[in-house]
């Protein structure tokens, strides 16, 4: 059974750092995209980032425009482990993050795409 585990949330103020870890296990690693979805209080999930798996050569990757430049999705291979960079951080970024995988490599945007999650990790961003 593939577990996902997150780590790395707290609270940070604005324009503050911050890396997020996501530890998997179950299956094999390399093959498969991996994604970040985060939930703020009252709104829906919504997508983060992806990157690929194997067969992207583990290169490509998608980011929301909300993100883009502030944020940087990588993988360690060897470590089973994504992981989640996030700079300058703004209020708005304030949301549960959740780390999820599927059955594709591509490094798809929709949630419907990932049947594995883990429990998630909170990201505070004070102003």
């Amino acid at each position: 059974q593939v577990q996902l585990v997150e780590s790395g949330g707290g609270l940070v103020q604005a324009g503050g750092s911050l890396r997020l870890s996501c530890a998997a296990s179950g299956r094999a690693f390399s093959p498969y995209a991996m994604a970040w979805f985060r939930q703020a209080p009252g709104k829906e999930r919504e997508f983060v980032a992806a990157i690929a798996g194997q067969m992207w050569a583990g290169r490509s990757t998608n980011y929301a425009d909300s993100v883009k430049g502030r944020f940087t999705i990588s993988r360690n291979n060897a470590k089973n482990t994504v992981y989640l960079q996030m700079n300058s951080l703004k209020s708005e970024d304030t949301a549960v993050y959740y780390c999820a995988t599927g059955q594709r490599s591509f490094a798809n945007s929709v949630p419907s795409e990932y049947n594995y999650w883990g429990q998630g990790t909170q990201v505070t961003v004070s102003s």
